[in-house]
């Protein structure tokens, strides 16, 4: 075992995201599934879709009409897709069934989302220690406080929650989703940027080559066959000074 940094390289580090990355979407999508079905997602989908045909048919119209096509359209097309638009958000069926679509798609991909991180991120690494993934068991590679300590719940939180859940997926998630939704614009696309080149930043030039979750959670990702990892900082402390008694030692003669 080595006590200096051995950090993991870059290729067993991408390997293993790559690995864990499928893994989780695999479990989010089932998670996302059983929320859908739990809150009986399909049924105001279903409902949403029966409007927008009645109204379409109604009054002509399409309402997946995309922005190219609008542009091409006659202003008596434009006019009778505006009163469509009108009638429908008068109807108090088509409107609830709208909302609940919005708020329920966002509520499934956060707990969806959050479910697979809490399984994966953080109860599998606290199960196996050393903030081992399942890409990271099969790799070799795991994490250690940049200090040299093993990492406990509390650093494994900020790293899986905090870092990798919050800033660096449900911000993006989010805001790409309300872009969609017609309800962000702009702000949204610059806070995403801003996010990227944070993560390039980091990963770029600190000095542990890490990104956002790693920074906040001093967390670092090293081989675990080669590295001495300390339980405690009383533990490492023990350690340097008897080394530097040996080293004094050796002088001596």
């Amino acid at each position: 075992m080595i006590y200096d940094l051995q950090k993991a390289s870059m290729w067993k580090r991408i390997s293993a995201a790559l690995f864990d990355g499928i893994v989780l979407s695999i479990v989010v999508v089932l998670f996302a599934w059983l929320l859908s079905t739990a809150f009986g997602f399909d049924n105001h989908e279903a409902m949403l879709e029966e409007k927008y045909a009645q109204y379409g048919e109604m009054y002509q119209v399409e309402f997946d009409t995309v922005l190219t096509q609008y542009a091409n359209m006659t202003e008596e097309e434009i006019s009778r897709l505006d009163e469509a638009y009108a009638a429908l958000s008068k109807d108090e069926d088509a409107v609830y069934a709208y909302n609940m679509v919005v708020q329920l798609t966002l509520l499934i991909t956060t707990l969806g989302i959050l479910a697979g991180f809490l399984l994966l991120e953080l109860f599998v690494p606290l199960w196996l220690g050393n903030g081992q993934t399942l890409g990271k068991k099969i790799f070799g590679i795991g994490l250690m406080r940049t200090e040299g300590i093993r990492v406990n719940g509390v650093c494994m939180f900020i790293r899986t929650i905090l870092g990798k859940y919050t800033i660096e997926t449900m911000v993006p998630v989010l805001i790409i989703l309300m872009i969609f939704l017609g309800t962000l614009g702009l702000v949204g696309t610059i806070v995403v940027a801003l996010i990227l080149l944070l993560q390039l930043g980091l990963l770029a030039f600190s000095h542990t080559r890490s990104v956002i979750h790693d920074f906040l959670a001093t967390t670092v990702v090293v081989d675990i066959g080669s590295q001495m990892i300390f339980n405690t900082r009383e533990d490492m402390i023990a350690y340097k000074q008897k080394k530097h008694a040996e080293k004094v030692a050796k002088q001596s003669y």
